[in-house]
């Protein structure tokens, strides 16, 4: 990310990172380049990189562009869909006899990945209540984990975990790296990266794309040599998004501030309403003074607690 977009906030980001006029036509919305191959001028004489769509496309770079602008990172390195992103970047350093501690409460797709594709290749994987920090370090002091998985806010239940005390915990131990989902938060409220975490991944078919019209995912990181492992595996394994399937999120995420902070406002105004209801047990909320994760969240979420209640 260049520093003229570190000194804009999010929303300015979204609107202009990767987002420079076409310079044939001026047209200020990058085109959906529908081809897959690209005419070289002589052998290795690639215009501007691009030679076949499954290496890279310029649709696809734009967003790329644009979404590493709104996170604040270095590299983002988009999928056809997030367990895309979550395979890849976990196959890319990865071995047989590796180890991933994992919080207890996570997408169910994630688990099943692990548990049922990695498990059997030979991966070691242990759960843990990953907002339990005496419990984390506990397990990181026992045994040697290449990866700590954590999402905040998890999902289906909303737990917060302290990311900057899970950091701290599994560097101090082994140098595990630390990985967080933050499809839930999503840049518009939280930078995992900021407190410390070594990735970032996305659903990007969620608030991101934010039309339930787009299946993507999403790696993020500072990284240097991990984002090279990531690209090459991506290319060599082939898990990319169409050009299509770019611009829409990159339509998508033109507007993502201006709507999850909407969201979020009808969600604490709906859980403060329901908490109310004497008929309602119990609400699971981040935003609410009684979820046992609201100081945290409130430390570490900036201008609101996500749509989901």
């Amino acid at each position: 990310m260049s520093n003229d977009y570190a000194k804009q906030n999010i929303a300015t980001r979204a609107i202009h990172a990767g987002q420079e006029p076409d310079p044939t036509t001026g047209a200020v919305v990058p085109p959906i380049y529908m081809s897959s191959t690209f005419k070289q001028d002589g052998v290795g004489g690639l215009r501007g990189g691009y030679e076949y769509s499954r290496s890279t496309n310029p649709t696809r770079d734009a967003f790329d562009e644009q979404l590493a602008g709104v996170e604040g990172a270095k590299h983002s390195i988009s999928f056809a869909s997030g367990l895309a992103a979550i395979d890849v970047l976990l196959r890319s350093f990865l071995k047989p006899g590796d180890n991933i501690l994992l919080g207890n409460d996570v997408y169910g797709g994630t688990y099943r990945l692990l548990s049922k594709v990695f498990g059997p290749w030979g991966v070691g994987l242990d759960v843990v209540d990953v907002t339990d920090i005496a419990a984390v370090t506990e397990r990181l002091a026992a045994k040697r984990y290449a990866v700590v998985w954590v999402e905040t806010p998890s999902n289906p239940l909303l737990r917060i975990t302290d990311i900057q005390a899970v950091v701290k915990a599994a560097h101090q131990h082994g140098g595990a790296k630390v990985v967080v989902d933050n499809t839930f938060a999503s840049p518009a409220l939280q930078h995992p990266l900021d407190d410390g975490a070594d990735v970032v991944v996305y659903s990007t078919t969620k608030y991101i794309g934010g039309h339930s019209d787009v299946v993507g995912g999403a790696v993020l990181l500072n990284d240097d040599d991990l984002h090279e492992q990531v690209a090459f595996l991506q290319n060599a394994a082939g898990a990319v998004p169409s050009p299509f399937d770019s611009w829409l999120a990159i339509r998508g995420l033109k507007t993502l501030e201006l709507r999850v902070k909407r969201h979020s406002e009808n969600a604490l105004a709906l859980a403060e309403h329901l908490e109310q209801r004497p008929e309602i047990e119990r609400v699971w909320y981040p935003g609410l003074e009684s979820h046992p994760g609201h100081d945290i969240a409130k430390r570490q979420m900036h201008g609101g607690f996500g749509g989901v209640v």
